[in-house]
């Protein structure tokens, strides 16, 4: 009898805990996420959706946050820092302890005040939001500056010391100038020199009279700072001047469906600062299971992930591991101090340290360049982790 009793509470609990990650008996564990599902920035909202979505299955397969189940609620701020406040005044009366999103760095930017004082954390999807150190903010994979940074290093090992740059007059295109103003102020990029310096609207049809210009200052390599619809403007202008440099690119465009459509009419090197996955590359065992996990999930779903997925999947996945350690019921303080202490967690985009206070847990030791290989439809790499290039 009491053999009897015992298998009966073991399975009553089994069955309890089904109930509650399938979210039958025991409410699911929500988290706000804030992403761009219509406007400018659709296609990037759209995959952070996927991705959190597939994110949101397999933690729920594996017994989701202390045997709840784990529930996204998607706010779309239609790519407008506007409705991002709107939205994220409707959400804050309800004390949320962490939110995820936007994937928009405007949008990013403009929520980040009205947390700074209290609460939540914000996760935001964007690599190029530069938290305050200690904040209730945190940012998404490397920052754009650190993918720079590991670019001109390999164009400074490769000996390329002529740089030029046509970028979108926009937001991530200022802060391409700002930065890359900055690192090569660097010691150790002493004689790098910047012979050229173009702009270009985000709605120009062409890009071939800055290319000019900049084939005349005759540089050694080239950066092409945007994404989207602009980024194809300046792949395919270069291709047709016959811009034969190597030319870096913002990873923002590591997308295969993006790749793919420009078949063999890219530029022979043309390179992008990104994550090691993408390349096949793991720094250790822990980011190559981490990777395996991440693959296998999105297989399961039918897809396959490229950049844009992995700056939704890490942040959804400190946050888990975070409601997994305190518990879903941890305050704003509690989450963020974990998040501050976190380090050797390994992630997809590479092993997340956030003890120096940046707020994103990785920097440019964490980026390798890639080249696009049109004939394999993939990227291969062309350095070691920080832009050394491969010997």
């Amino acid at each position: 009898m009491i053999r009897w009793l015992a298998t009966l509470s073991a399975l009553l609990l089994a069955l309890g805990l089904h109930s509650a990650v399938s979210g039958q008996t025991t409410p699911p564990v929500e988290i706000d996420v804030f992403l761009a599902m219509t406007g400018t920035a659709t296609f990037v909202g759209k995959t952070d959706h996927d991705a959190l979505a597939i994110l949101e299955t397999m933690v729920n397969k594996q017994g989701g946050i202390r045997g709840r189940a784990l529930h996204f609620i998607y706010h779309d701020d239609q790519s407008d820092p506007r409705t991002a406040i709107e939205l994220l005044g409707g959400v804050l009366p309800k004390h949320p302890a962490v939110i995820l999103g936007s994937n928009s760095f405007a949008s990013c930017r403009v929520m980040a005040p009205l947390i700074s004082a209290a609460g939540p954390v914000e996760y935001c999807l964007s690599p190029a939001m530069h938290p305050a150190k200690g904040s209730y903010s945190f940012s998404s994979s490397a920052s754009t500056a650190d993918e720079l940074k590991a670019l001109i290093t390999y164009f400074r090992e490769r000996g390329l010391r002529r740089i030029a740059t046509l970028a979108a007059i926009d937001i991530g295109g200022q802060g391409m100038d700002a930065d890359l103003a900055t690192i090569l102020q660097e010691p150790q990029n002493k004689g790098m020199e910047l012979v050229a310096k173009e702009h270009f609207n985000l709605t120009d049809f062409t890009v071939m009279a800055e290319l000019a210009r900049i084939k005349t200052a005759q540089p050694q390599a080239v950066i092409l700072w945007a994404s989207g619809t602009p980024f194809s403007t300046q792949v395919r202008d270069a291709a047709a001047i016959g811009l034969d440099l190597p030319i870096g690119v913002s990873n923002a465009n590591m997308n295969y469906v993006q790749m793919k459509q420009y078949g063999t009419a890219v530029p022979k090197e043309l390179l992008f600062p990104g994550p090691a996955f993408l390349a096949g590359q793991a720094p250790n065992r822990g980011a190559r299971n981490a990777q395996r996990s991440f693959y296998d999930a999105f297989a399961a779903a039918g897809t396959r992930p490229d950049f844009i997925d992995s700056t939704a999947w890490d942040p959804g996945l400190i946050v888990v591991a975070a409601l997994r350690a305190l518990g879903p019921d941890a305050t704003a303080d509690q989450i963020r101090s974990y998040i501050e202490d976190l380090h050797g967690f390994p992630g997809v985009a590479g092993e997340y340290d956030f003890r120096d206070g940046s707020q994103r847990g990785l920097s440019d030791k964490d980026i390798m360049i890639t080249r696009w290989d049109a004939s394999k439809q993939g990227w291969t790499a062309v350095s070691r982790l920080g832009g050394a290039p491969l010997r």
